[in-house]
């Protein structure tokens, strides 16, 4: 899994270039503080300890897909989240998600393929549509992600989005039941777009400007919910498109206060690895999801010099 992590890092500097300091993707973005409040619908879905109903200290970072630190925040881009968790224990858990509702791929070794029919020539700059037109015949799973991709409108704000996570984990309550879900951070004022025209015509970090004047004024609020799993719904597959209708529960309340500057400065490193969850949740045998984790740790290791 180590050479797949190295080589999971290295096609995201392929397309992206290296940019020293940041991270391999999602290099853009902006660190915020937070609080996390759990409803008393989350605990009947799980014995977590951080969704028993206690305020808690939260850090969310709100990111363009692109890694590359420089692109404007005008230009086509999926939108990250992550949110990380200060459990009452001590220790955290990481929540991350898209602005896409599913993923590209099913494997890492998908991925890699899938960098490398995107990869722009060397001598254009252009894509290849050839290529990519091929690997979505033989990858129809992609399409889904694909065309919510490219047809997404451009944000108003990073606080008026809802975000996907993209995995589905298994939520196991004080009795012993359980059920497999999704999450969705949904903005209690709802997604807000403007056009392409005027997201280039905006300065190049407005996402970042508009955020920090909001939080000037007031705090952002979105609400986490649990889509959850029936019985044939693929929960190992961050392709998969679940039906319309499934069943959704509100588990919190995460409020975003500030930016934050108590984290991410003078040499600390954050991670959000969506693998640190407490007991009471269980990961899937997605095989994205398991290789984040080791991802994250080759490109913390060379944003920060470190031997990996």
């Amino acid at each position: 899994m180590a050479d797949l992590s190295d080589r999971l890092v290295d096609a995201l500097h392929t397309m992206y270039g290296t940019h020293p300091g940041h991270r391999a993707a999602h290099a853009k973005g902006m660190l915020c503080a937070a609080t996390f409040t759990a409803t008393p619908a989350a605990a009947e879905l799980s014995r977590a300890e951080h969704l028993q109903g206690a305020r808690l200290r939260a850090h969310v970072r709100f990111s363009n897909g692109n890694g590359d630190p420089g692109v404007p925040d005008g230009t086509r881009d999926g939108r990250g989240v992550a949110v990380k968790v200060y459990l009452p224990a001590g220790g955290t858990t990481d929540i991350v998600g898209l602005s896409l509702p599913t993923f590209f791929v099913r494997t890492p070794e998908d991925l890699l393929a899938f960098n490398e029919a995107r990869r722009p020539d060397p001598a254009t700059g252009q894509l290849d549509m050839e290529k990519v037109g091929a690997f979505l015949a033989a990858h129809p799973e992609t399409v889904p992600a694909v065309t919510a991709a490219i047809t997404a409108p451009m944000p108003e704000s990073y606080a008026r989005l809802t975000y996907h996570g993209i995995h589905a984990f298994k939520f196991v309550a004080a009795d012993g039941s359980s059920r497999h879900a999704r999450w969705h951070l949904v903005p209690d004022d709802g997604d807000a777009s403007i056009s392409d025209d005027e997201a280039a015509a905006r300065d190049p970090d407005y996402l970042q400007q508009e955020l920090a004047d909001r939080l000037a004024t007031a705090p952002a609020g979105f609400h986490l919910e649990l889509e959850l799993a029936e019985a044939d719904d693929a929960v190992d597959d961050p392709t998969a498109v679940w039906p319309e209708g499934r069943t959704r529960v509100r588990i919190a309340r995460v409020e975003v206060t500030g930016l934050a500057f108590d984290r991410e400065r003078d040499g600390d490193i954050l991670v959000f690895d969506p693998t640190r969850v407490p007991d009471g949740i269980e990961l899937t045998a997605d095989p994205i999801l398991h290789a984040r984790s080791g991802a994250y740790r080759v490109s913390v290791a060379r944003r920060t010099a470190a031997p990996s």
